[in-house]
């Protein structure tokens, strides 16, 4: 089998609510580009596939559904994950840098250039992580709708499913108006040419006139074809709505299995719901998460996060791994038997578990040869197995 792919989720001082209590955390730095510019490099050290940023339009609550807790004792406030990789870009080579940017109070057109301008700065590394929010807080930061309060217990009620399937309808939706818009521009109606006036081909640009029961937009974008063509879609997905939305408008998902045995039927309700939306080739990569608390030894990796929960529990949809590098690369090695593409994980402490997992995980991926020893040439999409399209309005037009 070809060697997996190896992503790392960044989320403030890690995904442990108290990371930032920790000796090697860098609470100071939270809100600098100097610090998310070492994570990124620290994550190119490592050779890794890509990051992702997460972002949300409120603040972090113990509860994601729940509003704002409150809470003092926890890591509160957050940079704009877009805004972070656009500064990393160019300060890093290799690495792709995928921000979290939400649907659902955000406007297509705005990701659309966002992320096609990202992508032009990274050289063809950017990817856009798709996200929902349920949360009627959320909703009223922007004040142009409201959200039913949509807690754990009323997951169950009629009324609550209808509103988290029109949240992930209109999140597909929107990445088909951003896609288009990405399309809305040919790959050469740039021309440049002063000797005949003409720096662009307007017959190359393209209006996206996309009207569906959400957004209606005419386009075209303003920001030129990116160079991917289209940037990396991922979502994670738990469940039939969130698979369906990857089906239809994701390249990669992220998935939360607690084990390996967990592995089958999850690969299963991803087919089921590619064939569900009509989705044709190429299939899903599917990457299973998982929270890491790292360390040489496999005792302190245990005491590290017993002294972590200390201060509070760590509510994970993921399955949470402390121990060593080696038991981690056996664990990957054992879950990637079942069928996965790869794996992202979550560093419970940043840069720490960072760190391990470029400094002792991903040699001991190597010594195995599941993992690679140097990045090739390519664009993201390309490094995933993913050919770049065609603009769809230029295919339109040769046919």
């Amino acid at each position: 089998m070809a060697p997996f792919h190896l992503a790392v989720a960044l989320d403030g001082a890690g995904w442990h609510p108290a990371a930032w209590r920790e000796p090697g955390a860098r609470p100071d730095l939270l809100f600098t580009a100097r610090y998310w510019a070492a994570l990124a490099r620290a994550a190119e050290r490592g050779l890794l596939d890509l990051v992702t940023i997460e972002d949300g339009l409120g603040l972090q609550s113990g509860d994601h559904l729940a509003t704002v807790d409150r809470r003092t004792d926890q890591v509160r406030g957050r940079l704009d994950a877009e805004l972070v990789a656009a500064f990393v870009a160019p300060l890093t080579r290799h690495v792709g840098l995928v921000p979290t940017v939400t649907t659902t109070h955000t406007e297509p057109f705005h990701i659309a250039s966002a992320i096609s301008t990202l992508d032009h700065d990274s050289h063809g590394r950017a990817g856009w992580r798709v996200q929902t929010s349920a949360r009627a807080d959320e909703a009223a930061h922007f004040g142009r709708r409201t959200l039913p309060e949509i807690r754990r217990e009323t997951l169950g009620t009629p009324e609550t499913a209808a509103a988290v399937a029109d949240l992930f309808e209109e999140a597909a939706d929107a990445v088909e108006v951003v896609r288009r818009l990405w399309d809305s521009w040919e790959d050469d109606a740039e021309i440049r040419d002063a000797a005949t006036n003409r720096f662009l081909d307007r017959d190359r640009i393209h209006t996206v006139d996309f009207e569906g029961r959400f957004f209606s937009v005419r386009g075209p974008g303003i920001v030129p074809r990116p160079p991917q063509g289209q940037p990396l879609v991922v979502a994670l997905a738990h469940a039939r709505a969130a698979y369906e939305l990857a089906a239809r408008a994701a390249d990669v998902v992220f998935t939360t299995p607690q084990g390996a045995a967990d592995i089958p039927a999850i690969l299963g309700e991803i087919g089921a719901a590619q064939h569900a939306v009509g989705r044709t080739l190429p299939p899903l990569r599917v990457l299973a998460d998982l929270v890491v608390v790292l360390d040489t030894d496999a005792d302190a990796a245990h005491a590290r996060l017993r002294r972590l929960e200390e201060h509070g529990p760590l509510r994970s949809d993921a399955a949470v791994l402390a121990g060593t590098p080696t038991a981690l690369a056996d664990l990957l090695e054992s879950w990637r038997d079942e069928g996965v593409d790869g794996f992202r994980l979550r560093p419970a402490v940043l840069p720490t578990d960072l760190d391990a997992i470029v400094d002792g995980l991903v040699p001991e991926l190597q010594r195995r040869g599941l993992f690679r020893t140097a990045y090739e040439s390519g664009t993201l999409r390309e490094r995933f197995g993913l050919e770049r399209p065609a603009s769809r309005y230029a295919r339109a037009e040769v046919a």
